[in-house]
């Protein structure tokens, strides 16, 4: 089997960028936590963040399961609610 494939890191995304971008790593990494601000404090608001070209973030809300008996692998299972 092969191995997963490692995430890349802040570190190295912003490594990345800074050499890409001729800027330095400190500079490409407040940018990123600035970033990070900006996204999450958007989709607390709005629900939905958009970076353009590269990726979207939006919430959903999912109704709350509700404790029942289920039968599960043959067996009757009491179900918590979540």
């Amino acid at each position: 089997k092969q191995a997963a494939a490692k995430t890349m890191t802040k570190g190295a995304l912003a490594d990345a960028l800074a050499t890409k971008s001729e800027l330095k790593k400190s500079v490409v990494g407040k940018l990123l936590n600035g970033l990070a601000e900006v996204g999450a404090a958007e989709v607390k608001k709005a629900g939905v963040f958009t970076i353009p070209g590269l990726a979207r973030i939006k919430t959903r809300r999912k109704p709350a399961t509700k404790a029942a008996k289920r039968m599960m692998f043959g067996q009757e299972v009491l179900v918590k609610a979540n």
